[in-house]
C-alpha cells in the first residue's frame, strides 16, 4: 500500500538494508515474480559463496547447460540451491527436485524427487536437463532413486547472506518460524537467492509457484493454511510465476475478487497491448507475435515500464464447472523512491532508484 508520509531520499539513504528501504517506501511487490515453466531445486551443502558458480564443479556445468538451454532452445529453467536440512536430509545423500508446467493452462506444477548419492547429483541434473530436449541422457537409470512426494509442499526461503545480507538477517527468523510451527505436510528449505532482495524475507511456495515478500510472522497462517480474509496478503503477495508482470498484477485482482478458491482454478494469460512511446510503441506490437521464448523474454524486460497494459486471464475449476476471461486494465499511478542494485560491500550506501506503481483500473468478469 503506498504510504502517505513519503520518507525522503534522505531518509531512505539512512536504512541500512534494501528490504527496510523499500518497505519504508511503500513500494508494491506484485509484478517481481520471475515467470518460470521449469524449477530445478539441488541440494547442497553450505556455504554458497560467489565463487560456488564460478568453481565449483558441481555447479558451473549446470550453469552452462541453464544458458545453452535457453538461448539455444528457448527453454527457461529457475534453479536454486537447497541447504540440506537434518530432519529431511540423508547423510552422504543429495535430493534433487524438479517442476515442470504440465500445459499452458495450470494450477500447480508437476514434481518429480529423486534421492542420490552426492556424487551423483551433477549427473542426474545434466541428465534431467537434457531430457528437457530430448537429448540422449542418462534419467532412466535413476529410476530406481526416484520417492514420491507429491503430497508435500515446500516452502522455500531465501535466506542467502552472500549474495544480500538482508536475505540473511530477515529471512532467518522466518525461516525458523515455519520450520518450528508449520509441519503439515510441508517442508520447509532454507534456499538460494531466487531475485526480489529488497522484498526480503522472501518465499517461493511450491507446487504453485507463489512469490511472497516483506513478510511479517502475523500473516504466515493465512499463507501457509489459506484461511481468513485473503487482502492480508495483498501486498506481500509478489506474483504467480506462470504469468509474467502485468498479468501478475490483474491476477492479485481477481484473486482477491475470488477468495481462496482461486488458488485452485487453472489459469493462463496474456497481454494484449501495452503503452509503450518511442521506438517500443512501433516495434512491439510486431515483435510480439514472434514465438521464439527467448525474444518474448527479452521483449518482456524491455517493455516492463509501460505507463500502461491490457491483459487478460482465463481460468477454470478442475471439473470445469467454473470457468471464464478476466479482462483488465493496469495504470501506472505514481513511482517510489526504492533500493536499486545492492552495493557490493555493506559499507557502501544503498544505491537509490524509482519504480513505477501500478493499480487495476478496470477488470471485468465474462
Amino acid at each position: 500500500m503506498l504510504i502517505q508520509d513519503v520518507p525522503t531520499p534522505e531518509m531512505l539513504a539512512e536504512c541500512r538494508f534494501c528490504s527496510e528501504v523499500s518497505k519504508s517506501s511503500g513500494e508494491d511487490p506484485i509484478g517481481t515474480a520471475a515467470s518460470v515453466d521449469h524449477w530445478l531445486l539441488i541440494e547442497l551443502r553450505q556455504p554458497w559463496t560467489e565463487k560456488t558458480y564460478t568453481e565449483d564443479p558441481r555447479v558451473v556445468p549446470l550453469i552452462e547447460l541453464f544458458k545453452q538451454l535457453f538461448f539455444k532452445h528457448g527453454i527457461m529453467v529457475r534453479p536454486l540451491l537447497i541447504a540440506p536440512d537434518r530432519e529431511y536430509s540423508q547423510p552422504g545423500k543429495a535430493r534433487i527436485i524438479y517442476y515442470r508446467r504440465p500445459q499452458e493452462q495450470f494450477a500447480e506444477y508437476e514434481k518429480q524427487e529423486y534421492i542420490v548419492p552426492e556424487e551423483e547429483s551433477p549427473r542426474l541434473a545434466t541428465a534431467i536437463l537434457n531430457n528437457l530436449i530430448k537429448k540422449p541422457n542418462e534419467l532412466e537409470r535413476f529410476a530406481g532413486d526416484r520417492v514420491d512426494t507429491s503430497h508435500l509442499r515446500e516452502i522455500l526461503v531465501c535466506t542467502h547472506g552472500h549474495i544480500d545480507v538482508a536475505c540473511s538477517k530477515f529471512g532467518q527468523p522466518i525461516y525458523l518460524k515455519l520450520r518450528r510451527e508449520y509441519d503439515d505436510n510441508i517442508r520447509v528449505w532454507k534456499c538460494s537467492h531466487f531475485g526480489g532482495h529488497k522484498f526480503a524475507p522472501t518465499l517461493v511456495h511450491l507446487p504453485d509457484g507463489r512469490y511472497w515478500g516483506h513478510l511479517e510472522p502475523e500473516m504466515l497462517d493465512l499463507l501457509v493454511k489459506n484461511v481468513g480474509d485473503v487482502e492480508g496478503l495483498r501486498f506481500h503477495y509478489r506474483g504467480w510465476s506462470g504469468l509474467s508482470k502485468f498479468e501478475q498484477i490483474a491476477e492479485r485482482e481477481a484473486w482477491m475478487q475470488e477468495g481462496w478458491q482461486w488458488l485452485n482454478y487453472r489459469k493462463s494469460g496474456r497481454t494484449v497491448r501495452k503503452g509503450l512511446t518511442g521506438i517500443k510503441r512501433w516495434l512491439y506490437p510486431l515483435l510480439r507475435w514472434i514465438p521464439l521464448k527467448q525474444v518474448k523474454f527479452v521483449l518482456e524486460q524491455w517493455t516492463a515500464k509501460a505507463k500502461w497494459a491490457e491483459v487478460e486471464i482465463d481460468f477454470a475449476s478442475a471439473d470445469e464447472s467454473v470457468s471464464g476471461t478476466y479482462r483488465a486494465r493496469i495504470e501506472e499511478i505514481a513511482s517510489v523512491t526504492t533500493a536499486g542494485k545492492s552495493p557490493k560491500k555493506s559499507s557502501e550506501a544503498i544505491k537509490l532508484t524509482t519504480a513505477p506503481q501500478y493499480r487495476v483500473s478496470y477488470l471485468r468478469k465474462g
